[in-house]
């Protein structure tokens, strides 16, 4: 079993939309699947359309997998199961910092579901926080969107550093040019230098694109509505990067 965490810094980035195109992808290659929105906002629950738990989340969520399991569900697409956000979410980094070993209890739970799924994606909060830092450690790969700007280089060096000085794998951040509008000349610049600077950045890059957007208003995949367009190509070509890395791994 892999562990797929989509994460940034910043939000707006469309971390979202690529954690839902991602285990859309993985359950149509026959990856058994399962998406955790851990986004007390909730937008992959929403575009999946998932029912959320009515009683709030606490520090249960990271004692055993037992209870995160009786409370996954099934999606229209074979394959894939997601686990809703809560807004109770928000209280994560408290219900954490009393427990013992709070830097890798998600880690130890996500563990048990090994016999279930081959794949877990997370849909992660824009923060650094202690249930990054669970993040950090349970994840095979942290795949990392980044909009081309002079702010978003800067935020990528940050997480590059916060690794650095927590002695964190610094090889499982996986950046990639995200929400790209090719007519700004920022836009060709911060691409260029990050192509010079970022070894690690991968090929594909998305484009800024309204079929995204619309992926909103269908609550769908792209690849249910928007497959002949440009953003589901780019997305294709970045699942089989993601896919090709973590086999490898």
């Amino acid at each position: 079993m892999k562990i797929l965490a989509c994460y940034s810094m910043k939000g707006g980035v469309g971390k979202t939309a690529t954690s839902v195109n991602m285990a859309w992808f993985a359950a149509q290659a026959g990856v058994k699947t399962l998406l955790i929105d851990m986004d007390p906002q909730g937008a992959s629950t929403f575009y999946f359309r998932a029912k959320q738990k009515k009683k709030a989340w606490d520090e249960r969520f990271f004692q055993a997998y037992e209870n995160l399991l009786k409370n996954v569900k099934s999606t229209e697409f074979e394959n894939l199961d997601i686990l809703a956000a809560h807004l109770s979410f928000r209280s994560f980094d408290i219900n954490l910092s009393g427990m013992k070993k709070a830097q890798t209890r998600l880690q130890r739970v996500l563990k048990g579901f090994k016999k279930n799924y081959d794949l877990i994606i997370l849909d992660c909060p824009p923060t650094i926080s202690l249930l990054s830092e669970n993040v950090f450690n349970a994840a095979d790969m942290i795949l990392v969107p980044v909009i081309p700007t002079t702010l978003s280089e800067r935020t990528l060096e940050q997480l590059n550093s916060f690794f650095q000085e927590h002695e964190l794998p610094v090889k499982n951040i996986v950046p990639y040019l995200s929400m790209v509008q090719r007519a700004k000349a920022m836009h060709k610049d911060s691409s260029t230098r990050l192509r010079d600077t970022q070894k690690r950045l991968l090929k594909a890059a998305i484009p800024f694109s309204s079929d995204v957007e619309k992926m909103g208003l269908h609550c769908l995949p792209l690849g249910e509505f928007a497959s002949n367009k440009s953003a589901f190509i780019h997305y294709r070509s970045l699942w089989r990067e993601v896919f090709d890395l973590l086999e490898g791994s």
